[in-house]
């Protein structure tokens, strides 16, 4: 049975304006409350705690089970689940960014996986406009993935920072790191993660392009589209070594399953400027096609990336996720 479930209107239309825009690009702002940490560890203990009206966040770095939680919760009590993962929106990669099987998409509705092409320049303003749709309609929504970003955007508002021009997208890319966040006005050097450079080239981009900092767009920003006191937010808190071996076995079962097909497939046309071709394991498997390395040392690669990406979640979601559900998968899941 599917639990019914309606996008509050005051929220989606508060946010119609993003969503009517096809040149808006995003960026977030937000306050986090410290609450004490309940931890559970079954996913049955999970589904126990979920409202099966209220919509369900379920947040977790990459190999924690955050989509088998997803599904049990949707087999369980009804809902879409809908995609919150950066590479699993490219319809290039299916096994290269652990999307559900195609048997698992038979159990239960999914949404946002595969729908956009590679050369397509996706990004979380384009997510949360899609997502709006997803909220206006009736079934309630189980929104799983590890990109934080697209999270905070959702529970914590977006700035309506206009597209940048392509001419400072090459710019940036001409440019370090160091120089940069010289370039970066104080309130925003103190705002971002420096050590991530993403964020920075984000940063200086629209500083550039706007002549506002990106801390000054983040203080104009608009309600959310989806408050967490609407939600059943939960995050997983996987222990390190536990999530570690499951990156290796996952990655080894990636190559089993077709992985190297299916970057071969891309490289007639690979580019690594693409953000989706530069989805974990595709540059470390492009290498080895093209015989700069071996396989061995491609797939070793490919896990010590996947190991620090999913470090890097876990410290977004230590910071973050105060005061969201705990969970803790069980070191034999």
């Amino acid at each position: 049975m599917r639990a019914p479930f309606r996008g509050e209107g005051g929220v989606f239309f508060a946010l119609q304006n993003v969503a009517n825009s096809q040149k808006v690009q995003c960026s977030v702002k937000g306050q986090r409350k410290e609450m004490p940490h309940r931890t559970l560890m079954s996913a049955n203990a999970i589904v126990a705690r979920v409202d099966p009206l209220a919509p369900v966040l379920i947040a977790g770095p990459t190999a924690s089970g955050k989509s088998a939680l997803a599904l049990a919760i949707a087999e369980q009590q009804g809902g879409v689940i809908v995609n919150a993962d950066a590479s699993q929106v490219y319809d290039c990669w299916r096994v290269i960014s652990a999307r559900p099987s195609e048997k698992e998409e038979m159990l239960a509705p999914h949404t946002l996986y595969g729908h956009v092409a590679a050369d397509v320049l996706y990004s979380v303003g384009h997510w949360l406009r899609e997502v709006s749709l997803v909220l206006a309609q009736a079934d309630r929504p189980i929104i799983v993935g590890g990109t934080g970003l697209y999270f905070m955007a959702l529970t914590q508002g977006l700035a309506d920072v206009p597209a940048i021009p392509d001419a400072v997208r090459k710019a940036a890319r001409c440019m370090s790191l160091d120089q940069m966040i010289a370039t970066l006005d104080p309130e925003t050097r103190q705002r971002i993660d420096l050590n991530n450079p993403m964020r920075v080239q984000r940063a200086w981009q629209v500083l550039t392009s706007t002549g506002r900092g990106l801390a000054d767009w983040q203080d104009s920003t608009p309600p959310p589209l989806l408050p967490l006191n609407s939600c059943t937010a939960i995050a997983v808190d996987a222990d390190k070594e536990w999530l570690n071996a499951r990156i290796i076995r996952r990655f080894d079962q990636m190559l089993d399953q077709g992985a190297l097909t299916e970057v071969e497939a891309v490289r007639p046309s690979y580019d690594p400027d693409l953000p989706a071709h530069r989805a974990i394991g595709v540059p470390e498997l492009m290498g080895y096609l093209e015989g700069t390395t071996t396989l061995e040392t491609a797939r070793d690669n490919a896990i010590i990336s996947t190991r620090q990406y999913a470090k890097r979640q876990r410290t977004w979601l230590r910071k973050n996720t105060g005061d969201w559900l705990k969970y803790t998968p069980q070191a034999d899941s």
